[in-house]
């Protein structure tokens, strides 16, 4: 992890111009949730977040989400937002509000198990790019009956977009939308620092912005992911 060379002023600024592009893109600023990315930065960059007002932070490395979580300011939300072993869900209960990227009844299993009557977001895989996580669109009914038969509260859907242009990943985020109103699901938690503009347009109501906020950051570690932002 590498210190955050923003100041709370420059975050502050960056945060505006985020909502500006969601404003321009046709959402509302007030309705569309910024989930500030602090994956790669080391704690200053959930200080900053902070300051600027943000309290829902992602994190997609579970090693990172557990460093950054026990000291953190009052408030923050912690998202998961990468894919996620079973294995981990143990240590990240005490510190996950919510669980943004479960694609099996196995790992909703292990969370009821973990963290009882926790908040969920199901992770579908929109653009059929193996490499990506998220169920099959065919199996999301059956796996959102699952999780609440299992007495999770699942209150959306996540995705992430096709590599390449922005553009290019809107068909996948109007996938997302339609099986979100199918379902009677509010949020829809898609869009990233250079996509955002795509997944408001297409009804996304979470963007995950990490770069747009905190600039660029050093390669992330290796082992296992908690989904995706940027």
């Amino acid at each position: 992890m590498i210190p955050c060379t923003a100041t709370a002023a420059e975050v502050i600024e960056r945060l505006a111009t985020v909502r500006s592009r969601i404003e321009q893109a046709g959402g509302d600023p007030d309705a569309v949730t910024v989930l500030a990315v602090t994956k790669g930065f080391d704690r200053s960059a959930v200080d900053r977040a902070v300051e600027a007002g943000l309290v829902d932070l992602g994190e997609n490395y579970a090693q990172e989400l557990l460093a950054k979580a026990p000291d953190a300011p009052a408030g923050v939300r912690w998202h998961a937002i990468g894919r996620l072993q079973r294995n981990k869900v143990r240590q990240l209960a005490p510190h996950v509000a919510v669980w943004q990227s479960v694609d099996r009844a196995e790992l909703g299993a292990e969370i009821a198990r973990r963290a009882p009557g926790a908040t969920v977001l199901v992770q579908v895989n929109v653009t059929g790019e193996p490499q990506k996580g998220g169920c099959e669109p065919s199996d999301l009914g059956p796996l959102v009956a699952d999780l609440r038969s299992d007495g999770l509260v699942v209150t959306g859907l996540m995705a992430v977009g096709v590599a390449g242009p922005a553009e290019a990943a809107r068909p996948g985020f109007a996938r997302l939308r339609q099986l979100a109103d199918e379902l009677a699901l509010p949020v829809r938690s898609m869009g990233m620092s250079a996509d955002l503009e795509a997944a408001v347009a297409e009804g996304s109501t979470m963007v995950r912005i990490g770069t747009a906020l905190f600039g660029s950051r050093a390669p992330g570690p290796r082992g296992e992911a908690v989904g995706m932002g940027n």
